[in-house]
């Protein structure tokens, strides 16, 4: 009889409250990278998941650097509040900040637009793609939760993409007992999810017990709005009022941040964390069904693009 594989961190989960237990299988897993993997780079948008995994890598590597850079791939259409938190967290933790722009796709001819006013959210695998060859990543590690989307609950914590970035749900490797497989052949390539069997809720709490700093917009404030559906679109110069649009000054706040085009809030009154906390213990809409247009196209929208070498 084979003797059972030992999990390294199956004694400690008795010892552990949840969020503890959390964080110590996040920051196993953001080690597990920088041992298995040459070149990992960590994605890091400003947004709150990304926010969280640059306080676990702290944890995971500090008092030395990073084993790894920081990668944003800028639609040119991120709310600025956004970008400027970036920009200043970066700085603050003084790592290396690599961005590359859907826009300079665009210039070199590898992007092309449908419309002058096409969302430029999907063409991010594109740049994502480029810059994994320019860089020769092997590994990019993501904020994603399962909890997020169901074409995300799919995806295994080490999710193997081809080389030509695709995702294939019915071909990724077991991962019994925490064991995580980061092999791959040249040009191939693996996406690490360490918050992934994370909740929302998880997030915001942990966001509270170590008090991290975030964007305004992640907080209750007045803005224009139309209603697009059952969601609201933010009046922007990149999404203005259209002819019979009512534009109602509402107080909002963004469960999720991304490009300004298919990015919605919700109505919301929470401007401290601790608000967000017990509204989101009382939510029946998932993060991104209350906030993403993009996800409104059909029912197998996100999947299709990750299939794509979306993150």
């Amino acid at each position: 009889m084979n003797a059972p594989v030992f999990n390294p961190l199956l004694p400690l989960r008795p010892a552990l409250d949840h969020l503890d237990w959390l964080e110590a299988e996040a920051i196993y897993i953001l080690r597990e990278v920088a041992g298995q993997c040459s070149n990992p780079a960590l994605l890091f948008s400003g947004g709150k998941d990304s926010i969280v995994l640059l306080r676990l890598a702290e944890k995971a590597f500090r008092p030395g650097r990073f084993p790894f850079p920081l990668l944003h791939i800028d639609t040119g259409h991120n709310y600025p509040e956004v970008i400027d938190f970036r920009d200043a967290r970066a700085c603050q933790l003084n790592e290396r900040l690599i961005v590359r722009s859907v826009e300079s796709s665009m210039s070199r001819g590898t992007v092309r637009l449908k419309s002058a006013d096409e969302s430029r959210n999907k063409h991010q695998s594109v740049t994502l793609l480029e810059a994994i060859e320019e860089f020769g990543f092997d590994a990019c590690i993501g904020g994603a939760r399962r909890d997020e989307e169901k074409a995300r609950a799919k995806e295994r914590i080490f999710s193997f993409r081809d080389e030509f970035g695709g995702w294939d749900p019915k071909n990724q490797r077991p991962e019994l007992w925490n064991l995580l497989n980061a092999r791959v052949h040249k040009g191939e390539n693996i996406r690490a999810f360490p918050i992934s069997n994370w909740t929302e809720l998880d997030v915001w709490q942990y966001i509270e017990r170590e008090g991290l700093a975030l964007p305004s917009i992640y907080f209750a404030h007045v803005r224009p709005v139309i209603r697009r559906g059952s969601l609201l679109q933010p009046v922007t110069e990149l999404t203005p009022a259209r002819d019979g649009d009512v534009v109602e000054q509402l107080r909002v706040r963004f469960r999720t941040v991304g490009d300004i085009t298919c990015t919605a809030p919700v109505e919301s009154d929470a401007d401290t964390v601790h608000k967000i906390i017990a509204e989101t213990a009382t939510t029946t809409v998932t993060e991104r069904g209350a906030t993403r247009l993009d996800d409104q196209a059909s029912e197998a929208a996100m999947e299709q693009r990750k299939k794509e070498g979306y993150f």
